[in-house]
């Protein structure tokens, strides 16, 4: 088996911050297994189905160690058993796995192990310093003048008798809570601890297998604050498609703190995931997979819009509306695309329209654009548009397209008006 006890750090004196801790914590470590347990002051956790899961033990190893440590983890140690792996971490011994179990527990000291705390003072007298001073003492004296508990555990610690925990359940909603370690003034400060509740959500939104649509992210003013300054502040962040890349989201939120302005110091942040969807992950291949590089176009749009403003990166989107001047509309880039995209017309369509039609000279009837057109394919009306009118313009027409080739442009294509005041023909766009 393979258990890893993480200590989170003693700065959090008080009982609610230690507890408040523990348990964001734990909700972080459901990523990794679902046997997640509390047991004093430390999180506790089987991970031995879910090595190869994630690439081997080291590869484990190194993300746990990794992120646990931007968690606020002061000391982490893998063993065969949980309570193994709790002791090993209060002595400061991370591998517990160098030498074997019974040696490496009868040198530890004996606080180590909880059970020994109510008899500390019994077990100094009579000269017990260390794990292996203590479980060298007589079973049935151990039995006889101190309880149970003591008893079992030691076995419990050493393999010889199993464990029984309580697992701890993943919460339905994410929702946690940071106090900083000092006033923050500057609002892009705020990034740092930040990342450490994104961090959380990314765990517990691996251990949903979703991904959030969109977060918020709110602030409590210091209660020495100006009355102007309000109690605190909030900011929304949403993303076009679900995700749990915290490095991600942590540009996206760095992006938007950039623009906001303080009244008053910062002393505590909460982080709540407003809109989490399922998220389908990619399989793995068996074979190698070609390197890929760079970031996906909707992340860097998305970064981009954050950082220069919504309605300053667009983003084309077909609409269904014939009328070729109206068939595209921009909209931003960080707006999800409708989910029924405008259907395919099947009729021939130019790869270069021209943003306003240019009109053509006639002769004998035939239009002309550098040289005569030859008329190819057509007619193809288009017609409506009567009830679309924005101010003084009236956009309702009424044409007929042809494909059409010119001796020097090569294949372009033009349309003739209808009942208009002055009919005539108009080069509107080029095929490639």
């Amino acid at each position: 088996m393979l258990w890893s006890a993480l200590l989170p750090s003693p700065a959090d004196t008080t009982a609610p911050r230690t507890e408040a801790t523990q348990r964001a914590l734990a909700t972080w470590a459901l990523q990794f297994t679902p046997r997640v347990a509390l047991v004093d002051e430390a999180v506790l956790m089987e991970v031995q189905a879910s090595v190869r899961l994630f690439g081997g033990k080291r590869a484990l190893r190194d993300r746990v160690l990794g992120e646990a440590r931007e968690l606020g983890v002061a000391q982490l140690a893998w063993g065969p058993n949980g309570l193994a792996a709790l002791a090993l971490a209060r002595a400061g011994i991370e591998n517990g796995f160098k030498r074997t179990l019974d040696a490496l527990l009868d040198t530890l000291p004996m606080a180590t192990l909880s059970a020994t705390h109510p008899h500390r003072l019994t077990l100094e007298h009579i000269g017990c310093r260390t794990l292996g001073d203590v479980r060298a003492l007589p079973r049935g004296g151990i039995a006889r003048r101190f309880d149970q508990h003591l008893l079992k555990a030691l076995d419990q610690a050493y393999g010889l008798a199993p464990e029984v925990h309580e697992w701890v359940a993943l919460p339905e909603h994410f929702e946690e809570r940071l106090e900083l370690m000092a006033r923050v003034e500057q609002a892009p400060a705020l990034l740092f601890g930040a990342r450490r509740l994104l961090l959380m959500l990314g765990g517990w939104l691996a251990a949903r297998r979703a991904g959030v649509t969109a977060f918020t992210l709110k602030w409590a003013h210091d209660a020495m604050r100006s009355r102007v300054a309000g109690e605190g502040g909030e900011i929304t962040i949403g993303t076009a498609e679900p995700t749990r890349d915290i490095e991600h989201l942590c540009r996206l939120l760095a992006e938007h703190l950039a623009r906001v302005v303080l009244p008053a110091p910062v002393g505590d942040l909460v982080l709540v995931a407003t809109e989490v969807r399922p998220l389908h992950e990619v399989s793995a291949s068996l074979l190698p997979d070609a390197v890929r590089q760079g970031e996906k176009l909707g992340l860097v749009l998305e970064r981009l819009a954050a950082r220069l403003g919504p309605q300053r990166v667009l983003r084309p989107v077909l609409r269904e509306d014939h009328r070729p001047e109206w068939m595209c509309h921009w909209q931003p880039a960080a707006q999800a695309l409708p989910r029924h995209g405008a259907p395919a017309t099947g009729l021939p369509q130019p790869g270069f329209v021209l943003p306003v039609p240019l009109r053509l000279l006639v002769r004998e009837h035939r239009p002309l654009y550098q040289g005569e057109l030859v008329l190819l394919l057509g007619p193809q009306r288009v017609e409506g548009g009567w009830w679309d009118r924005v101010g003084d313009e009236d956009r309702n027409v009424v044409r007929d397209y042809w494909v059409a080739l010119s001796p020097e442009a090569g294949v372009v294509w033009v349309f003739q008006t209808r009942l208009a005041e002055s009919p005539g023909w108009f080069l509107h766009g080029h095929f490639a």
